[in-house]
């Protein structure tokens, strides 16, 4: 693709993201927002980190799905760069350091409760925001040279 507008990642193969990350946002959400109503007091961290994770995953879902505009666009690269990092450092904390969490969250081991899915799901949607960004290689899309006075 060389075009000098992004390709929506909404469409095509970032259709079938979306719903992903729809599904998974309304799991989390769900799952979280039962959690912290009902029982915070028991582990508030881990409650509070799936809150935080399913609040990026609506944010990463809707933004994908509008990320044909720029500002959309850059709302997903951040979600889903949040996602990555955020699956990363609680996956390795939550199995070296099961004590700080008391109870599983939806990135504990690297997102094993939910079939690993949080941890692949951010590598996908970081290499379709890559798929589909604007190409410098078009012509369309290279700056104005400037004419020569003859």
């Amino acid at each position: 693709m060389s075009t000098s507008t992004p390709a929506a990642t909404g469409k095509g193969f970032g259709r079938l993201l979306v719903t992903v990350y729809g599904v998974l946002a309304f799991a989390a959400v769900g799952r979280s927002a039962y959690q912290v109503l009902t029982k915070l007091e028991h582990a508030p961290v881990a409650y509070l980190l799936s809150l935080l994770a399913a609040l990026v995953y609506v944010v990463a879902t809707v933004a994908l799905a509008l990320g044909s505009r720029p500002r959309w666009r850059r709302t997903a690269w951040c979600a889903v760069a949040v996602e990555a990092a955020g699956v990363l450092s609680v996956g390795v904390l939550s199995t070296t350091h099961p004590e700080y969490f008391g109870e599983a969250t939806v990135w504990s081991s690297f997102g094993q409760g939910y079939g690993y899915v949080p941890l692949v799901l951010p590598f996908v949607g970081l290499w379709w925001l890559w798929h589909t960004r604007p190409r410098s290689d078009d012509p369309a899309s290279a700056p104005a040279r400037p004419t020569e006075a003859r």
